[in-house]
Formats: C-alpha cells, sequence, structure tokens
C-alpha cells in the first residue's frame, strides 16, 4: 500500500463529527500564546520534570504552547493534513506506528537538519540508516521526526496473587483464571498481541501480526469471542486511570496494558499486591513515539526553536527522567552516567531499580515474534467490522 493510498483510508476512517471540528479548529485544551512560543500538540507522556511543561520549557529555554493530544491517529491526520493544523501546531507528536510517513507523503510536516539537533549523535544505533528503527523516523530516505520514547508493551500481573511469573500471554486465556483476566480496549495492540501469541504457539497461520489479512483478523477474534462468551475476560480497560484501578484494587489479577499502568498500579497498592511487567515467550507489540515538525511551523521560522525542543527530547535529562517516570525506553546513550552523575535525583538505589527495568525491556526487545505498532494496518476495515462483533459478544 502507497503512503498517498495510507492517508486517505485514514481520511474515509474519520467521522464525520471529528472532521467537522477538524476544519473549524475545535480542538480541546488550545492555550493561547504570544508568537514567540513554539505551539506543540502533545500527548501528556511527552513531557517529564514537572507535572506542566515547565521543565520542559527550562531545559529547552523556550516558551511553549502545548494543546493536549489525544491518542487517535485519525484525528491527527485529519487535522493536520485537511483540516487547520497546520495553521495552529508548529510541532506535533504522532500516535506510532508509520504517522510520520502519512503526513509526510502529504507534506503536512517537513525534512529535519539533524545537524541543527546537537544530541543526535547520542541516537540510539538502531535509528541508523539500517537499523532496526530506522524507517519510524524517516520517509523516503529523509529524518522527518525525532524519537523520545519506545517500549514492547506486556503483561501486568500481580505475582503475589498468582505466585509465579507468567512467560507467555497464554495466561490471559487460561480457565483457572477465568475473570480475572483483562484486555486493552483498543483492536490493535490487543489483536496484535492476540495474533503474535497465536501465531509463535502453532494455532493460527499468521504471516505478520501487525498487518493482518482478512481472514487472519477473523481467526483471531473468533478465538477471543469464543473466550469472551465462556466468561473469560474481566473486563476491556479503557484509559489510564481505568487500567491502574483495576489491577490496584485486584479486581483483575493480570492485564495486558502499558508499561506506566503497571509501575502507578504497583505504587498504589503498598504491600497488599506485587505487580509486576513480564516478558512473554511469544512477543510484544514494539513502538515508539516521535515529534515532528510540521510545515506551518517552518513557514513560521518556527525550525530553530523545535530543534532546541527535540534537543531536549535527545538528552539523558529526558531519558533518565522518562525511564523513572514512565517505564519508557531513553532514545540516546548515556543516561547511565547522566544518573551517576547526579545522585540528588538517582540515589544508588533508583539507580539499582531503573537498571532492572532497562535490562527487563531490553529482554522484550530481543525477543523475536516481537511485531511493530501499525495504527492503520491495510484491511482496516476487517480491523474495525471485527472489533465490533467481539464488542457485541
Amino acid at each position: 500500500m502507497n503512503q498517498l493510498e495510507f492517508s486517505r483510508r485514514a481520511f474515509l476512517h474519520g467521522t464525520a463529527a471529528m472532521g467537522t471540528a477538524a476544519a473549524a479548529g475545535l480542538v480541546p485544551g488550545l492555550s493561547l500564546a504570544d508568537g514567540h512560543a513554539l505551539k506543540v500538540w502533545a500527548s501528556a507522556i511527552a513531557k517529564v520534570g514537572a507535572k506542566d511543561w515547565t521543565a520542559m520549557e527550562q531545559q529547552s529555554g523556550l516558551s511553549l504552547a502545548v494543546t493536549a493530544k489525544s491518542a487517535r491517529a485519525d484525528e491527527a491526520i485529519q487535522k493536520m493534513v485537511v483540516g487547520d493544523g497546520n495553521k495552529l501546531f508548529d510541532a506535533l507528536t504522532d500516535n506510532g506506528g508509520g504517522m510520520e510517513d502519512a503526513l509526510a507523503s502529504q507534506k503536512a510536516i517537513v525534512p529535519l537538519d539533524t545537524a541543527q539537533i546537537p544530541n543526535f549523535k547520542n541516537i540510539l544505533p538502531v535509528y541508523a540508516e539500517g537499523g532496526a528503527a530506522a524507517d519510524t523516523i524517516r520517509h523516503d530516505g529523509e529524518v522527518y521526526a525525532v524519537p523520545f520514547i519506545s517500549n514492547a508493551d506486556s503483561l501486568a500481573y500481580d505475582h503475589k496473587a498468582v505466585g509465579f511469573e507468567p512467560d507467555s500471554w497464554g495466561v490471559l486465556f487460561d480457565s483457572q483464571f477465568k475473570g480475572r483476566v483483562a484486555l486493552q480496549n483498543d483492536f490493535g495492540p490487543t489483536l496484535t498481541v492476540t495474533a503474535i501469541y497465536l501465531k509463535e504457539s502453532g494455532q493460527v497461520e499468521i504471516d505478520d501480526p501487525s498487518d493482518m489479512s482478512e481472514a487472519e483478523v477473523k481467526a483471531v477474534c473468533q478465538f477471543l469471542i469464543d473466550h469472551k462468551k465462556k466468561g473469560q475476560f474481566r473486563t476491556f480497560w479503557d484509559g489510564f486511570q481505568n487500567g491502574v484501578g483495576i489491577l490496584a484494587s485486584g479486581e483483575v489479577l493480570m492485564a495486558s496494558c502499558w508499561e506506566p499502568v503497571a509501575l502507578v498500579a504497583n505504587a498504589k497498592t503498598g504491600d497488599k499486591a506485587d505487580i509486576r511487567y513480564g516478558t512473554m515467550k511469544e512477543g510484544h507489540q514494539t513502538w515508539n513515539n516521535v515529534m515532528m515538525l510540521s510545515k506551518g511551523g517552518r513557514r513560521r521560522g518556527m525550525d530553530e526553536a523545535f530543534y532546541k525542543l527535540a534537543n531536549v527530547y535527545l538528552s539523558p535529562w529526558f531519558g533518565a527522567l522518562t525511564l523513572k517516570t514512565f517505564g519508557f525506553a531513553p532514545q540516546m546513550q548515556g543516561v547511565d552516567a547522566y544518573m551517576a552523575a547526579n545522585p540528588d535525583t538517582f540515589d544508588a538505589g533508583t539507580r539499582d531499580v531503573l537498571a532492572r527495568r532497562l535490562a527487563n525491556k531490553n529482554k522484550r526487545y530481543a525477543i523475536k515474534g516481537n511485531a511493530w505498532q501499525n495504527v492503520f494496518p491495510t484491511n482496516i476495515r476487517a480491523y474495525q467490522d471485527w472489533w465490533a462483533r467481539l464488542q457485541a459478544a
């Protein structure tokens, strides 16, 4: 599928209401700022150091006018390509899985001069040309994006309650845990990790778990529907706080989820539970998030400001804090040295915890069955249709 077709599909599957809002510029949370502020459309996980963006402003030396961005890729593409996003925003984060290609192919974002980002020299080797993640920041060979977080999503579980360390997605479908497990209420990660499990366990022939055929999607969803009808799943969690709540309360013993959900849930339980984040032998959905410079931002002469912000995202300061705060992987080298040089923020105990966290993350990255996140698979209509049947079952 070429990128024009990719983007057109995104437009067709956007809701009419969202399209109307995009055309009218009705994006919630837009803050007013003077003409010198870098106007950024970003997710909440794109900042560290403070609850607001003050620490990011201090590190970059910029004034930032930030609009909260939803997790919907179709909304972002419509807003930036057919809506007025380029009039409103100088920079934006993605939703993972190919948005840089969709936006670059429609000229909604512009290529970057990495020489203007001093910390780019410290970017992880996987982003070098030919590297495993090289294409996630490039379009037609040119760099269009700067990564700031990545992860391999896995399974959270209460070790104290289950009494062992699950190493397979199969525990989610084990009848001994009937009614005590949860899946994410999102067809992207849930169908992908289920497909990984079914493929690697030899139950269903699947070529690419991140871009399935209609028949493969049907087989995966029928598998989930069968288990849902048997009462296997307590719930399909939706939203960060919901994910935290069902684990922290003990409502479920395990759930497929983002790593920060497990970290926050464990912090809330005290000694009542021991919520851990596992490594699944079949594989995981891997992903990253990136920051991009809009066409409008370049027209307004905001390149220099963007590069300053991008430099922060590739700094060991950001990498160390995102690992500590959210459990996401740093995108640059030099994090260990930074933490050792800042014992007030990263004492020996904290460094040990983060070293184990990063080691576990690297184990997940190494699993051969991993599949990269794909927010717009080729047969997206089949995904949507079968997901609706699963929800209705």
